[in-house]
């Protein structure tokens, strides 16, 4: 089983602006590729920053209002700064975070939801930049047909992970659900098969309906999401 990697997702040609790239230059970039943000690069096409449509904004935010109705928005003394920058490197966010090719949708995932950023450029192992995946990339997994979905986890899942036999555990997925039901050899079993199946990109959710052949836990509690239908 292996999850997508960002370097199947990511997009390899980058817009990018440089330090010294003008306020409307950047403003002209975003506007002619359709995009809302852009790594700044040093001259080893290093990431040293991100400007995005929010930076750009700002300057819009601190504004006055011409008939002297609205001061503009109070910012603190380095957003202020910011607001009134005329090139990318003052606009910009830094230090910026990046992302390595090899990494997986969800160690990519968890690093966006950590430092809540929407894009993350994508780096080699000496920093330069070769690419960028955005949230909208990332979220490509759930466009998986059920039908991939299905294959995976019964080839991957059950088969080859679980060894279980063709016709032990059955699976269906709708809408990225997925619903497996059968019979397990062992009740210890049942949490690891949803552990797996969620783990299986594209899936929205998992639901047991599964029974067990030996119960080796040596507990009375049952699985939340289980339902035995044998009724021993």
């Amino acid at each position: 089983m292996q999850h997508r990697s960002v370097r199947e997702l990511m997009t390899r040609e980058v817009v990018t602006a440089r330090p010294d790239t003008p306020f409307k230059e950047v403003a002209e970039l975003f506007h002619r590729n359709d995009i809302t943000a852009v790594p700044v690069i040093d001259d080893q096409d290093r990431p040293i920053g991100v400007v995005s449509e929010a930076d750009l904004l700002r300057k819009e935010a601190v504004l006055p209002d011409p008939e002297d109705r609205h001061p503009g928005r109070w910012l603190r003394p380095a957003e202020q700064a910011r607001a009134e920058a005329e090139t990318a490197g003052g606009l910009m966010t830094s230090p910026v975070v990046t992302a390595r090719a090899s990494w997986d949708v969800g160690e990519a995932a968890r690093r966006m939801d950590r430092h809540r950023v929407k894009r993350l450029p994508v780096v080699d192992e000496a920093g330069r930049l070769i690419g960028i995946v955005s949230r909208a990339d990332l979220l490509q997994v759930f466009l998986r047909h059920d039908g991939a979905i299905r294959e995976e986890i019964v080839h991957e899942v059950l088969g080859r992970t679980l060894w279980l036999p063709p016709d032990a555990v059955s699976a269906t997925v709708q809408d990225g659900v997925v619903t497996l039901t059968g019979r397990l050899p062992r009740r210890s079993l049942l949490p690891v098969a949803e552990r797996l199946c969620r783990a299986v990109d594209g899936v929205v959710a998992v639901h047991l309906s599964l029974d067990w052949t030996e119960d080796d836990t040596g507990t009375a509690f049952e699985h939340p999401r289980a339902h035995r239908a044998g009724g021993r």
